[in-house]
């Protein structure tokens, strides 16, 4: 994970708040550039865009959940930001959101399941700052999908609960054995079958 400072063709800085935090606010005045841009707590981090094995992966666990989805809820893919303060901003993988949610531009209200997808490039801040971003946001899921893209080839789903104000990893699945779950709908999940597809 690298935090980068990020400048537009034209050199302006106008835009780049120096002497506060970032917010929200800010977001809008980055360069469409293919970076990915999240604020933790009032820090920009910057990430690179995704490996095309990460977005496979994503790919077809997105339809997975899309096929399971009842009609009261929706599933989203990033790049959509969940901001539940002005002060953080995260674009998870995927995000199970209710149909009747206000929200059109961002996620305010906390999703009912985030998803991330593991590269090895954004591996910490996955596990680390987004992790505690969700937790102490409330969302009350948290599904982490090891497509085994790093040298540990580990393929795996996990997830967390959050009991308590804490999550707790409830489960687990490695390779071609199969899950069923039933928050935030019925579904059974295999990670062999999200990438032999």
């Amino acid at each position: 994970m690298t935090a980068v400072t990020v400048m537009p063709d034209d050199g302006d800085r106008a835009w780049m708040p120096l002497d506060r935090e970032w917010t929200v606010d800010d977001l809008d005045n980055l360069p469409d550039n293919g970076l990915q841009y999240e604020l933790f707590d009032g820090v920009l981090v910057v990430s690179p865009a995704p490996t095309r094995a990460h977005q496979l992966a994503l790919k077809w666990l997105f339809l997975l959940l899309h096929d399971a989805c009842p009609p009261e809820l929706e599933t989203l893919f990033a790049p959509f930001d969940f901001q539940p303060t002005d002060r953080r901003s995260a674009q998870p993988d995927i995000l199970v959101v209710r149909s009747d949610d206000p929200d059109n531009k961002a996620q305010r209200v906390p999703p009912l399941l985030v998803v991330e997808v593991l590269s090895p490039s954004t591996k910490t801040k996955d596990l680390v700052l987004k992790k505690h971003m969700y937790e102490t946001s409330g969302v009350p899921l948290l599904w982490v999908f090891d497509p085994g893209l790093d040298k540990t080839g580990l393929l795996s789903l996990t997830v967390h609960e959050l009991i308590g104000g804490a999550y707790r990893q409830t489960v687990a699945v490695h390779g071609g054995d199969s899950l069923d779950v039933d928050q935030p709908f019925p579904v059974r999940i295999s990670p062999a079958d999200l990438i032999a597809r």
